[in-house]
Parts: structure tokens; sequence; C-alpha cells
């Protein structure tokens, strides 16, 4: 008897818990998006008859209620316009906690330029060789597929240089690239970009490439960033580069160096205190195994025993795993009192 009683408590509990879920996700609107697309598609059909087709619908969440609309565009293959719809009466319903109609006509228009844009950096990009396989959510900071060793990594980052020079000379003089001060291409391993989510053909190429799920599957693993300083719409075509790595991956780096960092120090500071801040390592001109950065610490502990506001640093370059290799060189005076960091280049 008493088996069973607790079999019907935790069936009991178990059905209230569900009930719970369903009720909450309700009402954080994650269960159906049916009504939002439904009103999202009246409103195009009835501004823009015939030139958009939703693709899908998701919720926003967190937030007040509400669905974000993908939309493809009927006669432009590459372009996505996407609507934020506030879950509302269907009479009087806003956009954004905007009015809908001018909040569509603006998401088309920058759909539509957003596409000429990507064609423009695909055709720079195509025209020297490397595929353009992603993009940075905001259209931009493309992620392109090489191979880079020792061997290659100068020539390679060079001709990615031209790709941005080329780039930057399309999208012409008055265009926010060419104003800019820096571009920046992402460099992934072509074992990396075969694992990748593709997602699906008939999506929009904007879609496709900007997807939250592409680009979770690329950043899960190490890769390379290469900056590009631009000038008067001239670019420096010679690029620096860093790996940018997992989270876990990045942690364990940064333990690696600081622990060895300090081990050299104590002869110098036998109480020092390393700081956990993680400074931007470079790769090294025509090495991929070889990555100087600051590392900061405090010669004596402080509040709580920790490293607060260092004004010191050692400048060092590892191996790809965080291990010294060479001369380690210190800075001292690299802070502002305590405010901002002004550690010199390298």
């Amino acid at each position: 008897m008493a088996g069973s009683r607790r079999r019907r408590w935790r069936a009991a509990l178990t059905g209230a818990l569900a009930g719970s879920l369903v009720v909450a996700l309700g009402a954080c609107g994650v269960v159906d998006t049916k009504g939002d697309r439904r009103a999202a598609e009246e409103l195009a059909e009835k501004h823009f008859p015939g030139q958009l087709k939703a693709v899908e619908a998701r919720t926003l969440f967190p937030g007040s209620g509400g669905s974000e609309v993908t939309f493809a565009v009927t006669d432009d293959r590459d372009a996505v316009v996407r609507l934020r719809i506030d879950t509302d009466a269907a009479d009087g319903r806003m956009c954004d906690r905007k009015e809908c109609a001018g909040v569509l006509a603006e998401a088309v228009q920058r759909g539509r330029q957003q596409a000429e844009d990507f064609r423009t950096l695909r055709g720079a990009f195509d025209a020297c060789g490397y595929e353009v396989v992603a993009l940075g959510t905001t259209g931009t900071s493309p992620y392109v597929v090489a191979e880079l060793t020792n061997a290659t990594v100068a020539k390679v980052l060079r001709e990615i240089g031209e790709c941005v020079q080329r780039w930057t000379t399309a999208s012409g003089a008055d265009s926010a690239l060419a104003k800019a001060q820096a571009s920046y291409v992402n460099v992934v391993s072509p074992s990396v970009a075969d694992r990748r989510d593709r997602g699906k053909d008939s999506w929009p190429t904007v879609m496709r490439l900007t997807r939250t799920n592409l680009l979770a599957s690329l950043n899960k693993h190490a890769y390379v960033s290469a900056s590009y300083e631009i000038e008067v719409g001239r670019v420096d075509t010679t690029g620096r580069a860093r790996v940018v790595r997992p989270f876990r991956e990045r942690e364990k780096f940064g333990e690696t160096v600081q622990n060895a960092v300090k081990e050299q120090l104590r002869a110098t500071y036998p109480r020092v205190v390393m700081s956990t801040y993680q400074w931007i390592w470079q790769l090294e001109p025509g090495r991929v195994d070889r990555q100087t950065g600051y590392v900061l610490f405090c010669p004596e502990p402080g509040a709580r025993g920790q490293c607060v506001n260092p004004d010191d640093a050692a400048l060092v370059t590892t191996d790809g795993r965080g291990n010294p290799v060479g001369k380690i060189r210190l800075v001292h005076d690299v802070r502002e009192g305590t405010g901002a960091l002004r550690l010199p280049p390298y």
C-alpha cells in the first residue's frame, strides 16, 4: 500500500510539474508562434503583395512576448527580412513597439541592402579564391576557409588582405567599410568548415550564413581572427592574427601561462599574485605555433590576497598551449591610477 501511494504521489507530482511547465512556456510565448506568424504574413501581403514569403518564426525570449518572423524575398535569393511582431490584439498590433507598416518597410529595405552588400563581399572574396562560409551576425566579419601552417600563414593572410582591399574598393569610398579603421576576417580550418551546420539550401543566403547554429558550430573550435588596418580606403594587407579559443580552452591556456609566469616571477617577487585577466594574444608574424601577449601581476597581494588593478605586466611569447618560450619582459606603470590600462604595443 505504501508503494502504491508513493507511485500515485509521483504521478501526481509529475503531472503537476508538466502542467506548470506548459503554463509557464505558454506565458512566455514559447509554445506557439502561429498567431504572430499569421499576422506578419497578413501585413506582408498587405504592404508588399507577392514579394515576401515567411520562412520561420521564433519566440522572442526573454521579453514581453512576441515573435521574430523571417521572410525570404521572392525576387532576391540572398535577401532576408526579419520582422519583430508584438503579441497583442489583431487590431492595432505593433511591431517592436512601433507601427508595423513602417517597421516592415524599413526591414525590407534593410534586407535588400544587406543582400547587396553581401554580394559585394562575396564577389571580392570569390575573385581571390576564398569562399565565404559564414558571416558575423551583423553581416560583416566573414568566415573563410584555409589551412594555416608556419609555411603558409604569411601568404594566406596577405591574400585575404588583398580580398579585403577588393571588398573595400568595390564597396565605394562612401561606404562604412571604406571609412572604417579596420576590418576583421575569421579563418577556419577545412576540417572545421566541413563539419559546420550548413542549414537548408532553401533559406535565403544571408539568413543561412548568419544563423546562430552555424556560428556556434564554427566557434566551438579554435580559429584565427585576422585584422587589417584601413586608412582612407587603403588596406594594410599584411594583417595581424590572433587565435580565438572556445571558453574552456581559453581558460586552460590562460591558467597555463599565468602559472608558468608566476613561477618565474617568484625569484624577484616572492609574494607575487597573478591577475586572472586575459589579454589579447597575437600570433607571431609567420608563425601559428607562437603567440605573444601580456600577463598582469601584482608584486604584493592586495585586498583579500588578490591582485586588484595591477600596474605591472609581463610580455610573454608562448607555444599553442600557453607554455612560455624565450625570455619574459617586464613592463611597469601600465595603468592610469586605478583606471584604464596603457600597455605598449608589441
